[in-house]
């Protein structure tokens, strides 16, 4: 009996166990990782194993983390988008500027949700019915965005000083000792909505069958173009969302920030087990890969490891990350 008969005689379930155990939850891995992260942090460093470091680390992945959620939708079906945190800050001008210029908060916030809502919008459209890459669509709309930020701005950075846009970053203290804010409390709610969307809704079937393969999907009757840009759509209100939190967080809203915002969104998303190909990964796994990423940079931080370094590891996480689903990919065929 060769080796190849010897193979085809072991079941399927036992033979793929492991990488159908990573499959059907990929949050696992990533799990893993964020906790060997904080036994070496809190074991090699005195400070970070503290309920101020523990809460600052949570805030400061807040931002990341909500873009990385709307990227996930957006990754579940085989696309990407590298234009969410120029949008979300293009969101966080039209807020302050708006209010500054004297418009009502309430009406500010409706208009920069209705801003990034339609550019998440155009970029599916242009996905959807020209049939474009999202990697080019996206990809101009960063370069648009970015310059009609700057058009919109002037070049100046908007500070904010109202209290509806930045209550986000207003909040309490849990037991007396944990803070938490509006921002994280919204968090929650969105999380909590797009896993229940992704996971107990025909919606977030599509999703996945739209990523694992389109042409199977339309074949089993999914309207798929609806659903594709419906994600778009999805994902531009969660980085209106986004620029309401960032303003909570730091109340100034400048042309400049978040420069790097969509590459860790992708980082999250990617390192939290969420396929680059689509159809595979999970709302929790964007959770802890964001929660990855903070804990990364502040335990390197508070271990006296220069910044450079700190981005030297995070890339080397995220191939590492690619890497990992492309073997168990393999090996569950």
């Amino acid at each position: 009996m060769t080796l190849t008969d010897e193979r085809a005689t072991v079941p399927p379930s036992l033979r793929n166990r492991s990488a159908e155990a990573f499959l059907h939850n990929p949050a696992l891995g990533p799990l893993a990782a964020l906790i060997v992260a904080m036994v070496v942090f809190s074991v090699t460093t005195s400070t970070f194993l503290t309920v101020d470091n523990l809460s600052l680390v949570v805030q400061q992945s807040l931002v990341v983390a909500t873009l990385a959620l709307g990227q996930t939708l957006i990754v579940l079906t085989s696309g990407i988008d590298l234009a969410n945190a120029a949008i979300m800050v293009l969101g966080t001008m039209v807020l302050a500027r708006l209010v500054t210029e004297g418009s009502p908060s309430v009406v500010a916030l409706l208009v920069g949700f209705v801003v990034c809502a339609l550019l998440g919008a155009i970029s599916g459209g242009l996905v959807t019915w020209l049939n474009l890459p999202p990697f080019i669509v996206t990809l101009g709309m960063l370069t648009v965005v970015l310059a009609a930020g700057r058009l919109y701005s002037g070049g100046n950075s908007w500070p904010v000083t109202d209290s509806l846009l930045g209550v986000l970053g207003e909040g309490g203290y849990l037991f007396g000792q944990v803070k938490v804010t509006h921002g994280m409390t919204l968090a929650v709610v969105m999380f909590a909505v797009t896993w229940y969307a992704l996971t107990r809704t025909a919606w977030g079937r599509h999703v996945y069958a739209l990523g694992n393969d389109p042409e199977a999907a339309r074949l089993t009757g999914i309207h798929v173009g609806r659903t594709r840009f419906s994600v778009y759509l999805i994902a531009g209100v969660i980085y209106a969302f986004a620029a309401w939190q960032a303003l909570g967080r730091i109340p100034n809203a400048d042309p400049n920030a978040f420069q790097t915002g969509n590459l860790d969104s992708i980082t999250a998303v990617v390192i939290g087990g969420t396929s680059l190909f689509g159809g595979r990964g999970s709302v929790m796994g964007t959770v802890v890969g964001a929660l990855i990423v903070a804990v990364l940079r502040s335990g390197l931080t508070q271990a006296g490891i220069d910044s450079l370094y700190q981005d030297v590891a995070t890339g080397v996480l995220v191939i590492a990350a690619v890497a990992f689903d492309q073997i168990v990919r393999r090996r569950s065929r």
